[in-house]
């Protein structure tokens, strides 16, 4: 068994032995695990040349600086958004798709994440960063977030972000979904999943004393008027696909759902039917999705 296996099998055991004492200490012991953010994401073979084509720029994000990235030279631009051990090369299929459209496409690696130095990070780099590209490239034609980014992207939205619609691809409904999912995966009960979302907005929200409405997109849609776009994958292990349906119903008729199948939580990405949806809904909105019909399988156009 690797190292870093036997490590991690350690740490979940005495997760477990501290919630025999008490949540308060399973988490306390839980919180750097949970916080964790784990091996760079390498880029892959068939997204390299997509990687190598961008453009490069430093963005400063909260004292640290970052790699922020540019394809295309449209005037309209569409920011993109990985999620968590995630970098701005998994996008490289909506970037082909969005450029042959005429779309200017920006991106980040968050600290810690891709090619971006660091070794933690946490959801206000990623608000910051966001906040960072809006200051130097005006409103969003649109934002296309994936799992983490997703949520992410619509807080940002919701707390003044100009974008004309957003794109959630694999994304939850809501931050609190990612404690009580961590909680199940290492065997521990609601108490210590309680205690360890307490210490968790503690730590990165201290002046807050409950943040996670903050990060509701269920409770707190996006703002009146910005169309929303949910795809997610029914197969999907990371993120249920329940997560995608409160966000969906919670926008009413200004949200479209797309559903793949076979493409898991990253590689929906580059499935067809995601694809044909994104670039469907950035050109002409809901209406243009609406034009599909019923997709409900995905290949892939970047295997």
């Amino acid at each position: 068994m690797p190292a870093t296996d036997a490590a991690l099998r350690a740490h979940v055991g005495a997760i477990r032995a501290a919630e025999r004492i008490s949540p308060q200490a399973a988490a306390r012991v839980a919180l750097p695990l949970f916080m964790r953010v784990g091996p760079r994401l390498p880029v892959r073979p068939a997204d390299r040349a997509v990687d190598d084509a961008a453009r490069r720029s430093t963005l400063r994000v909260r004292g640290r600086d970052i790699v922020a990235y540019e394809w295309g030279t449209g005037p309209d631009t569409i920011l993109l958004v990985h999620g968590w051990r995630g970098r701005a090369s998994q996008f490289a299929p909506i970037v082909r798709e969005l450029r042959a459209e005429g779309f200017r496409l920006v991106a980040f690696d968050a600290p810690a994440n891709g090619a971006s130095p660091g070794r933690g990070t946490d959801i206000r780099d990623w608000l910051a960063a966001i906040g960072a590209l809006q200051s130097r490239e005006g409103r969003f034609h649109a934002i296309v977030g994936h799992s983490f980014g997703a949520m992410a992207a619509a807080t940002a939205v919701r707390n003044g972000t100009a974008a004309g619609a957003l794109v959630a691809i694999a994304g939850m409904a809501d931050a609190r979904y990612l404690v009580d999912s961590f909680a199940a995966r290492v065997g521990v009960g609601a108490a210590t999943a309680d205690a360890l979302a307490e210490r968790f907005a503690r730590r990165i929200l201290p002046h807050l004393d409950d943040p996670w409405p903050r990060f509701d997109g269920a409770a707190h849609p996006l703002p009146e008027g910005t169309p929303l776009l949910v795809v997610h994958d029914r197969g999907d292990r990371e993120v249920s696909l329940g997560e995608a349906v409160r966000l969906h119903e919670a926008h009413g008729d200004r949200s479209r759902l797309v559903l793949t199948e076979g493409a898991g939580h990253s590689r929906v990405l580059g499935a067809d039917v995601a694809l044909d949806a994104i670039t469907a809904f950035v050109t002409a909105g809901p209406a243009g999705v609406d034009a599909l019909g019923s997709t409900r399988t995905a290949g892939s156009r970047s295997a």
